[in-house]
């Protein structure tokens, strides 16, 4: 019995035992086959593993070399004297050197001598040639002598055509940049052309928009490689879709936001000329990078010795010349037009009525003067915020001006499309909610900023492109650049208000009449047919509550279209305000698709019709009522 039972003791161990041996060689079998298994996802992970953090190695590489880049330039600018070399060249190349700002030019300039061989003695004819030698040389010297003539302040054509007279090296060598680059931007267009005739049929509409816009890109790129005051022609193109196209202006839009900087040493140099002083006597901090550049100047933010936040202004160097050369370039071009054309009227006076606008804006006290009317006719406005001015630190190309604390329109759009925001993160989502309701409280005070310009005080911001506006802490639109200010007459001011309110209410006859109360329909043009393409454009608008259930930008793009087929003359304010409201328009409706300007803008329209008590304003409710 004792031996039985220790016989079953030793079959169950032995039985235990091979349980466990072939447990343990089971699993050990399954961790065989699912290494096995394993084994090519390790090789994958071995090879792609790494990719993981590539975009980042490759992005501290770049920075690496960036900067590594920029201290060799600042090297190099510090050693070999570059800036000061490239002024010394460029002082040589324009002849500054010999320029005279103290330079009267002589009563009576002498003429050339004329020969005169009379009968005379060998002392008559010696003392005849001293005298012919002294004339050729007072000739010579007075010839010498108009080099010294600086460029003129102010603009003046005959002056710098004077002045450019004797520089024809400087006029040519920018005519060949000019040229050469207007014939690649045309070789480019065609090559785009050919490109989209081989393409496979599709929409014709689709394809002259696209067309257009192409058109526009290169025309931007062009404008940005010829320097300021093509960029400046570009910006005030954009703002000017009745003359050039919507696609085309849209495109050219983009030449406020692509200028590239100058050096910062350059900026700070100008600074102390200007002021006269070390950038410390007034300055305790200026950025070390521009906060924004223009095609004019850049932006620095500053702190004075008082504790004051402000925004320094600086001019690019140089520019005046710049900008008078390729003013005289385009009176070249526009008077060798009337040659060809046989005009009666004298296209040059375009020139230098742009000449002179843009020299005005080369005077930075000139845009202080303008802030400062801006403030002082806005000032009551509660909803509205403009800088004021610092006049001691303020010269022809410095401007310094209070700082303007705010968030920009791009800003705001970016957090309320952003992609980033996690749905689990409810704080993220009310940041973006958040920006939602102050874009579209910006474009609101914005809109009724632009009617309040318009229609109140007349007197308009002349590039209300959205980079110029600001929303404050406190609710409030904040406006910035003041280079050039709109004025309008009174009258124009209810023809302006009239034509708002024959748009909403379809009265395509009233509105031509206002049209032509503002100058805008050429004499002699047939008002019936236009009326007629006015419906046939906007008749199909529906209204929702006694307001155009309509997108802004439709209804001005076929006003555009109207007043493109008749020649219409869009006084500068008229284009000015509805371009304004079209691109407020483009802001609200990314965050809010359902926005309409005419729903925003109808309420102050009726209000200023119900309050002023004018023979115009009950002209215009009458013909509303009736």
């Amino acid at each position: 019995m004792a031996l039985a039972t220790s016989l079953t003791a030793s079959m169950s161990v032995t039985s235990l035992r091979e349980s466990r041996v072939l447990k343990t060689t089971t699993y050990r079998r399954k961790q065989r086959v699912k290494q096995q298994q394993q084994q090519p996802q390790r090789r994958v992970q071995a090879f792609f593993g790494n990719f993981s953090h590539f975009g980042d190695v490759v992005r501290r590489d770049m920075n690496f070399l960036k900067k590594g880049v920029q201290r060799g330039v600042e090297w190099a600018n510090e050693t070999f004297r570059i800036p000061q070399v490239k002024k010394a060249v460029d002082d040589v190349v324009w002849l500054r050197n010999l320029e005279d700002p103290n330079f009267s030019p002589p009563a009576q300039p002498p003429v050339w001598p004329q020969p005169y061989y009379p009968a005379l003695s060998g002392m008559d004819l010696m003392m005849a040639d001293l005298k012919a030698l002294e004339a050729y040389v007072s000739y010579f010297y007075y010839q010498s002598k108009k080099w010294s003539k600086p460029l003129p302040e102010a603009y003046d054509a005959e002056e710098v055509a004077d002045y450019f007279s004797h520089r024809p090296h400087v006029v040519a060598l920018r005519l060949l940049e000019v040229f050469s680059s207007f014939a690649s931007a045309a070789i480019r267009i065609r090559m785009a052309g050919l490109k989209k005739s081989l393409r496979p049929g599709s929409s014709k509409d689709i394809d002259e928009n696209l067309s257009q816009y192409n058109f526009g890109m290169v025309l931007k790129e062009t404008m940005l490689s010829l320097g300021p005051t093509f960029i400046k022609v570009g910006q005030s193109l954009s703002t000017r879709p009745d003359i050039i196209g919507p696609e085309i202006s849209k495109a050219l839009s983009e030449l406020h936001d692509q200028i590239p900087p100058f050096p910062r040493p350059l900026a700070m140099k100008i600074i102390e000329e200007e002021l006269d002083s070390p950038i410390g006597s007034f300055f305790s901090y200026i950025s070390e990078e521009p906060v924004a550049a223009a095609s004019f100047g850049q932006v620095y933010r500053g702190c004075t010795l008082n504790g004051s936040d402000v925004a320094v202004k600086v001019q690019r160097p140089n520019l005046r010349h710049v900008v008078v050369r390729d003013v005289y370039i385009l009176r070249l071009g526009l008077g060798l037009l009337q040659k060809i054309a046989k005009r009666k009227s004298d296209p040059r006076l375009y020139a230098d009525e742009l000449g002179k606008g843009l020299v005005g804006e080369l005077d930075y006290t000139l845009e202080a003067a303008n802030a400062s009317q801006f403030l002082d006719a806005h000032s009551h406005f509660s909803f509205m915020q403009v800088p004021k001015v610092f006049q001691h630190l303020t010269r022809k190309r410095a401007l310094t001006m209070e700082w303007m604390a705010g968030e920009s329109s791009t800003d705001l759009l970016s957090i309320t499309k952003s992609s980033s925001i996690k749905h689990g993160s409810k704080y993220l989502e009310r940041q973006k909610v958040d920006a939602k309701r102050r874009l579209l409280d910006l474009v609101n005070k914005g809109v009724e900023a632009s009617l309040t310009q318009l229609l109140e005080t007349g007197i308009l911001h002349a590039d209300p492109h959205p980079g110029n506006l600001r929303y404050t802490a406190s609710g409030r639109i904040g406006f910035l650049d003041f280079g050039l200010l709109c004025r309008l007459e009174k009258k124009h001011q209810f023809a302006m208000l009239a034509s708002i309110v024959h748009i909403v209410n379809g009265d395509w006859s009233s509105l031509l009449q206002a049209l032509t109360e503002m100058d805008v329909v050429r004499p002699g043009t047939n008002i019936r047919r236009v009326t007629m393409d006015l419906e046939d454009a906007l008749g199909e608008v529906e209204l929702k509550d006694g307001i155009p259930d309509i997108k802004f930008s439709r209804v001005l793009g076929k006003i555009w279209s109207v007043a493109l087929k008749y020649h219409f003359r869009m006084p500068p304010y008229y284009t000015l305000v509805l371009r304004s409201l079209a691109s407020l328009e483009g802001l609200a409706v990314a965050a809010d698709p359902s926005f309409k300007t005419f729903e925003a803008a109808y309420p102050f329209v009726v209000r200023k019709l119900l309050t002023e008590n004018s023979a115009e304003t009950r002209k215009i409710l009458h013909s509303v009522v009736v």
